[in-house]
């Protein structure tokens, strides 16, 4: 069965030549042209991945984001007419898998669809489901993270990052390799979205980092480190 896509934007012009070309593809799209409309839509269609614009009549593409992120963590694309960093880190930090910034070649669209669809099917395929150490839970299964035994909120792609980095103790990742590893981009993505995700994390972690922590290991990347 193909993948359902389902496309947000006000400009028609946008959807109708990234409907073409997914479609091409052997995607199914359906397609949505303001906030409201999308969360409709959203709901009755159930797609396997969303991509959204941020400026949008009714409801903006932040709110969207928050409202499908309150009980789905289908994959989320979002599409920005602005090349603002505060943008992009809003969009990382709500809980988008990537952004792209308008305009943008209708080919690379499809190439990052495809890229983190298969890097969320990957992770659904995952056996182990939970990493655990002394006070820090990490399941993937349900996206909890717990420190100290307690729930700690945060968005998907952090917890996806941290849970890869614990399953590989002691291994120096750089980042281009967690962008693969992680978020599937392959080829394309940006190096400050992996320094984002960590700086967040830190702050979350601070509180517990006796027997482990997320290292910065200077010229190279990131690891886990077991102390």
């Amino acid at each position: 069965m193909s993948n359902k896509i389902l496309i947000v934007d006000d400009e028609r012009n946008i959807v109708e030549l990234s409907k073409l070309y997914l479609e091409k593809e052997g995607f199914v799209t359906v397609c949505a042209y303001d906030g409201e409309e999308a969360l409709q839509i959203f709901e009755n269609e159930a797609p396997e991945l969303v991509i959204l614009d941020i400026m949008m009549p009714k409801k903006d593409g932040w709110q969207v984001c928050r409202e499908i992120r309150k009980t789905s963590q289908v994959p989320i694309i979002m599409l920005t007419a602005k090349s603002d960093t505060f943008d992009k880190v809003l969009g990382l930090e709500l809980g988008a898998d990537d952004y792209m910034t308008k305009p943008f070649e209708p080919k690379e669209l499809v190439a990052r669809v495809k890229a983190v669809l298969r890097r969320s099917e990957t992770q659904k395929d995952t056996d182990k489901k939970e990493v655990t150490f002394p006070n820090l839970s990490i399941n993937i299964e349900n996206y909890e993270l717990k420190i100290n035994g307690e729930s700690v909120d945060a968005p998907p792609k952090e917890i996806e990052l941290l849970y890869f980095l614990a399953q590989n103790p002691n291994r120096v990742y750089t980042r281009e390799q967690l962008l693969d590893k992680v978020w599937g981009f392959d080829y394309f993505g940006d190096s400050r979205t992996v320094d984002v995700h960590i700086k967040r994390l830190r702050q979350k972690l601070e509180v517990a980092q006796e027997n482990w922590q997320l290292k910065t290991v200077w010229g190279v990347g990131y690891k886990f480190e077991v102390k």
